[in-house]
């Protein structure tokens, strides 16, 4: 018996053998992407965004580009239609007009743009309003909720962002001056900026809650903050801020600002004023066309 199964297992390591040296592997892979009919709004995405800025303007829901710690939903594709003429007005073609082409945001913004239909909650409670990696691709969430005639709303919850976003990747690339670091050295937070109060952070220097949270953070928020408020709204910020908070905040933005022109050859107030500009003007926009 033991000979017997010894001769089998024999002549099958044979067969094997012979198999796989008579059958080569083939070099086609039997896993597909799927493949995905391109629509009016996809041809739309290649012209006016990819072809112009390389930018990829992801609006259907991928698992790979989707953060799995959060339970998401797709972006509704009339309101991500929306959001991708109104990224393009207020933010992409706002820079190209402050700074003479499209070479700017083609060269430094990132090449990834994720449209979320939800939001997104951390577990201390907080929603994430948008999340950038590594320079390369920024998600906004909530998109099934946006008020496209809430400025406000759009602003603190989409283009806050992604201005905040796009000037950490300016700073990496270029840095700004340590003068800046010294200002609130002594009082940056990390995670109890959330403790706070917005008053409160006026009063300590800080243009927002989680710009006290690290430097880096209070500069792209000054940054942030100052082109999508009006003057007015700027205004009434340094007010709340009172003698101690104003001046640091205009310290602060006086040293982003020259930073901007020495770095990057950008007028900081050129730039508020062209945004300003183009949200007053956001009414005659067809926000939903795709010509």
């Amino acid at each position: 018996m033991k000979r017997l199964i010894k001769y089998t297992l024999i002549s099958l390591v044979a067969f094997l053998m012979v198999s796989c040296s008579e059958d080569s592997l083939s070099s086609t892979s039997m896993i597909k992407d799927p493949q995905v009919e391109l629509n009016d709004f996809d041809k739309w995405i290649l012209k006016r965004y990819t072809d112009v800025y390389n930018i990829d303007f992801k609006y259907r829901m991928e698992d790979i580009e989707s953060d799995m710690n959060y339970n998401l939903v797709p972006s509704e594709y009339n309101k991500s239609i929306i959001m991708s003429n109104m990224v393009k007005y207020l933010c992409l073609e706002a820079y190209d007009q402050a700074t003479g082409g499209t070479e700017f945001i083609r060269g430094y913004f990132p090449k990834i743009l994720v449209l979320i239909g939800s939001p997104a909650y951390r577990n201390n409670g907080t929603m994430v309003l948008g999340t950038a990696e590594g320079g390369r691709k920024i998600t906004l969430y909530n998109i099934n909720l946006m008020n496209m005639n809430d400025i406000e709303q759009l602003n603190d919850w989409y283009f806050r962002t992604i201005h905040h976003e796009f000037a950490h990747i300016l700073h990496q690339t270029k840095p700004y001056t340590t003068d800046f670091k010294e200002i609130s050295a002594a009082n940056y937070v990390t995670d109890s900026w959330k403790d706070k109060t917005d008053l409160q952070a006026l009063q300590e220097g800080f243009i927002s809650r989680y710009a006290s949270s690290a430097v880096d953070e209070d500069f792209v928020e000054v940054f942030s903050f100052f082109i999508t408020s009006t003057p007015e709204v700027w205004n009434g910020f340094i007010t709340d801020a009172g003698s101690t908070g104003g001046p640091i905040i205009e310290t602060k933005l006086s040293i982003v600002s020259s930073y901007l022109r020495e770095s990057w050859e950008i007028e900081i107030t050129e730039l508020r004023d062209i945004i300003t500009d183009r949200v007053d003007k956001l009414d005659e926009q067809d926000l939903t066309s795709l010509d």
